[in-house]
């Protein structure tokens, strides 16, 4: 099993990589699910752009691009995610910086799991258990940390 951050094309953020990897596995085990090969690219707007272009033929910004790669119980995949997006939904949710990307990992890990956003249904049962994992795993750890 293993969790990578990877800062491409963006300055590197501060994170706390240990914490990340205990929260993405306690969620992968909350979820009867096991851990395997997970990488986390911090990027920015137009760097996710490019690929929503190349990949999935979409001509806009998007917080997050998830590629699967599970095989069985076993969760594995790539999380590409845009800081510049990040930045701009904690401002306009009220949340943190830190908070925010949590929600956004989980959220790309809750895909990978097998979740879906495409319905008003599958979009509620997806930010219920964003929330859930936020407020049982870590919120405490990041809620007062500061927008880098």
């Amino acid at each position: 099993m293993n969790i990578q951050i990877i800062f491409e094309g963006i300055k590197p953020v501060k994170i706390d990589n240990n914490l990340v990897k205990r929260n993405i596995k306690s969620l992968i085990s909350s979820e009867l699910k096991e851990s395997g090969n997970i990488f986390i690219i911090l990027c920015s707007d137009l760097y996710l752009l490019e690929i929503n272009k190349k990949f999935l033929k979409h001509d806009y910004y998007t917080d997050i691009i998830t590629f699967n790669y599970c095989e069985g119980n076993t969760i594995s995949g790539d999380l590409f995610i845009s800081i510049d997006r990040v930045r701009e939904n904690a401002g306009n949710f009220k949340s943190t910086f830190m908070e925010e990307l949590y929600r956004v990992m989980f959220h790309g890990v809750l895909h990978l799991i097998g979740y879906n956003d495409k319905t008003k249904k599958e979009q509620f049962e997806m930010r219920q258990k964003e929330n859930f994992y936020l407020n049982e795993l870590i919120l405490d750890e990041i809620k007062n940390d500061a927008v880098l």
